[in-house]
């Protein structure tokens, strides 16, 4: 947010458009920066998300891959935290970079690393290497981070599916005319931030 809070300094004098992809009210009431009350947020997610009353975040409903309910360049930024590993497989992701690249006059979309050790959804280390089967047959066993034990082996492997990591090369094709920048934990890469100012 600190990387966030630099961009937002250098947008012209007046309201700030965000359209968060997949955000919560909670997240922006909890950023603690003073910034936000010259911006006004719209939520999209798959369902109306709870605003808590906080003032200038609005909730719609909308599919991050096709959102042709916004003209180009509708918002001043789009921003995405944790969620474009989670739209499906990598052609999905392009969808959803390029409705990105295309409504927002900025962005800024943030997942996790590939190839940090801990994976952070199951909290286990390594996962995304291990084959498939194997991390089905864990995950309808016991809970993992926030994922809780699913018996059903097709539901299972569905979420375990639905989860694709990025790595640095893919978030670049993904967002070409992006800066990659990396929030480090220690020696490791603990996500990669896509950014376009606007």
């Amino acid at each position: 947010m600190r990387l966030f809070a630099k961009i937002l300094e250098r947008t012209p004098e007046g309201p700030v458009t965000i359209l968060d992809i997949g955000g919560t009210a909670h997240f922006w009431k909890n950023t603690g920066y003073e910034f936000l009350s010259r911006c006004r947020v719209t939520l999209m997610n798959l369902n109306i998300e709870p605003t808590d009353g906080v003032a200038n975040v609005d909730s719609v409903v909308g599919d991050a891959c096709r959102m042709a309910e916004f003209g180009d360049q509708s918002f001043d930024i789009c921003f995405s935290n944790s969620v474009i590993e989670h739209v499906g497989t990598f052609y999905d992701q392009k969808r959803m970079a390029n409705e990105i690249r295309r409504v927002g006059k900025g962005y800024f979309v943030q997942t996790p690393y590939r190839y940090f050790p801990i994976e952070p959804h199951s909290l286990v280390p390594f996962w995304p290497w291990w084959p498939i089967w194997l991390r089905v047959a864990l995950f309808r066993r016991v809970s993992l981070g926030w994922m809780g034990k699913q018996t059903d082996q097709f539901i299972a492997r569905a979420e375990v599916e639905q989860i694709r990591l990025l790595n640095a090369k893919e978030m670049q094709w993904l967002f070409p005319d992006a800066q990659i920048h990396y929030e480090k934990f220690g020696f490791f890469t603990k996500s990669l931030m896509a950014v376009r100012e606007p």
